[in-house]
């Protein structure tokens, strides 16, 4: 006896004359669990509308390219799998996903490894300093990629694969940051912001308790936000009599040039803050720290307009990738 077949409307003409030269048959499925294991297969959940129609949503095309997944399911499929409301589709979706999970490749999560291993543990005992990168970060990601089963670990590995060091994390946008399989928007603004707490400690050592002393204080103070800036970012540190930060301010964003940076508002800021000495700070994006003529120039026109109203030039500092220059050191002004 041969086996029934459906006819079924097809839209695309390629298809159907592809099944009419292959003399194709769309197989019946008769018994309930032949249909569940061809909605395992095709990754298809049921639902079931306002209105009380039972549906399918597959989340990827059947992987039979011979089976006509709508013929399948039209051939009395719902009156077999017993589905007459959304409790009866939640339940089979759930066993679906339960299938599915099953199937999926093993791969062992951070709490499967021996304890001496786990990241968190290693810290304790040993110290964050002796930790790797990978596995700080992965401390920081907390959990990896549950779809795939990937640990936290592995995907702090992809994470520093692609970025190489924190720097470049830091540096990142968080499109680029989500652009890591795994990484989401929730991940991303964790390994933000405990990038942002580092910088913000460096910045507490420099300011709580202690003044302004050299070069030095300055550079760690401005280097973890300015060093990888993209455009030019013009500060001024304000100090106390006794070289104490009251604060630091931005005057301008952007290319430099005189017509931006105003002695005007420096002026401002410094008697609005009752400072008593200045310290200029900029960064150069390409990563050269020696000045330009308009630097020099700029520089000039600022400690002029200072002296006339008594506040201190202590030094201007350009900073440049991982390098410095400070006009006081270079000679090209005298210390305030």
């Amino acid at each position: 006896m041969a086996k029934p077949e459906y006819k079924i409307k097809m839209r695309d003409a390629a298809k159907v004359g592809k099944l009419q030269e292959e003399s194709y048959q769309i197989p019946v499925l008769q018994t309930r669990g032949e249909l569940i294991d061809f909605l395992i297969r095709n990754k298809a959940y049921p639902y079931c509308s306002k209105t009380g129609k039972i549906f399918f949503r597959r989340l990827k095309k059947a992987e039979d390219e011979n089976t006509i997944f709508e013929g399948i399911i039209k051939n009395g499929a719902v009156e077999k799998l017993g589905l007459q409301t959304e409790e009866d589709c939640k339940v089979l979706r759930e066993n679906i996903r339960g299938e599915l999970s099953k199937k999926r490749e093993y791969k062992p999560t951070i709490k499967d490894w021996p304890e001496e291993e786990r990241p968190r543990e290693m810290l304790m005992k040993r110290g964050a300093e002796n930790l790797s990168p990978a596995k700080l970060l992965a401390i920081i990601l907390r959990t990896g990629n549950g779809v795939k089963r990937i640990s936290a670990e592995d995907l702090a590995r992809n994470m520093m694969d692609c970025f190489g060091n924190f720097r470049n994390l830091d540096s990142a946008s968080f499109s680029e940051l989500c652009s890591v399989e795994g990484i989401g928007m929730a991940k991303a603004a964790q390994i933000k912001a405990a990038l942002e707490i580092g910088k913000r400690f460096l910045r507490e050592k420099t300011k709580i308790g202690r003044k302004i002393k050299s070069v030095d204080d300055v550079v760690n103070y401005y280097k973890p936000y300015l060093r990888d800036l993209k455009k030019e970012v013009f500060k001024v540190m304000l100090l106390d009599g006794r070289n104490k930060i009251v604060n630091d301010i931005t005057i301008s964003e952007g290319s430099l040039t005189a017509s931006v940076v105003h002695p005007r508002e420096v002026i401002k800021e410094a008697i609005k803050e009752s400072a008593a000495a200045v310290i200029f700070v900029h960064n150069h994006p390409s990563g050269e720290p020696k000045p330009s003529e308009e630097d020099v120039e700029i520089t000039n026109r600022l400690v002029q307009a200072c002296d006339l109203v008594g506040i201190r030039v202590l030094d201007h500092v350009i900073i440049g990738g991982d390098g410095y220059m400070s006009f006081v050191d270079a000679g090209l002004m005298k210390e305030g």
